[in-house]
């Protein structure tokens, strides 16, 4: 009987200690709560009702939170805090500032891009590993009787997860009201590093007006994650002629205020002939939609 009660009492201790384990692992859980006017609030879950979930903040203390002003509410991982500090998880990493890289859209996410105002471009997630897009520049605004217009299409292909990715796409457009203005290029990409901290190598040939490049032209861009909300951005293109070879050069970064992107940079280009140094500023915009925003 002795050794009995001593087996019962091991045995409670050990569910006890169990069930005390679950119940820490399931406090200290941090959430992300994004109410409709776009303010978040990240902490830990106190209460969760039909009517209003409270959470207790860092900086704010406890709030209730009525469930009509929630837009959602995320579990955050333990690699997005980073010395207290909420790191979101890269909304925008799919691309640098306009070359794609191997990432792709997640199915049913998509975003706007927007580059000193007259050029734009959606893009959309169809599938888990393909993704689509459409874009023009409407120099019609500026009276103009030609307008470039364009489609994209991209495939990803994850060959280990979140370390290296493959991806292989085209951009075919025209401009309208101009015969034999067909232009494009068909692109592969290699794409080796995480969504925060990235190096991408691509090779594409180019064409317009029914002829090829004889050469492909490189791009080498990378992506390196500074802060909560910054990112380091470069591509590079080292575009061969027959003659000679020049390259263009964006250095920048982007911030991310509320999930759209800001990229902001400087355009350099490289060439044999270039007696002086020329730069050009480079500001865009990218905003999400789709399961992007949900």
């Amino acid at each position: 009987m002795k050794h009995l009660f001593r087996l019962l009492f091991f045995f409670l201790l050990i569910n006890f200690s169990v069930l005390s384990e679950a119940q820490n692992g399931r406090d200290s859980i941090r959430y992300q709560i994004e109410t409709n006017d776009g303010n978040e609030y990240v902490g830990f879950i106190l209460k969760k009702s039909n009517e209003s979930v409270e959470i207790k903040t860092e900086k704010l203390g406890t709030i209730i939170i009525p469930q009509s002003e929630i837009r959602k509410i995320s579990e955050i991982k333990a690699t997005q805090i980073k010395d207290g500090t909420y790191w979101l998880d890269n909304p925008q990493s799919t691309r640098y500032f306009w070359a794609p890289n191997g990432y792709n859209l997640k199915k049913g996410e998509g975003y706007y891009q927007n580059v000193w105002v007259l050029f734009n471009q959606f893009v959309y997630g169809f599938g888990d590993h393909f993704s689509g897009g459409i874009g023009t520049i409407p120099v019609f605004l500026l009276s103009s009787p030609y307008t470039p217009v364009w489609i994209t299409s991209k495939v990803s292909v994850p060959i280990r997860k979140d370390k290296f990715n493959l991806g292989a796409g085209a951009l075919m457009g025209t401009v309208a009201g101009e015969s034999k203005s067909g232009f494009g290029i068909v692109y592969g990409i290699a794409t080796m590093g995480s969504k925060d901290k990235n190096m991408n190598i691509g090779l594409g040939w180019a064409y317009a007006g029914g002829e090829i490049a004889k050469n492909p032209t490189i791009n080498i861009s990378a992506m390196i994650r500074t802060g909560a909300k910054g990112y380091f951005l470069t591509e590079n293109y080292i575009i061969g002629t027959t003659n000679e070879v020049a390259v263009l050069s964006i250095i920048g970064g982007r911030r991310i205020i509320r999930h759209t992107g800001l990229d902001f940079g400087l355009m350099i280009p490289f060439a044999k002939d270039m007696d002086s140094f020329v730069a050009a500023p480079w500001l865009g915009l990218t905003i999400p939609f789709g399961n992007n925003r949900k």
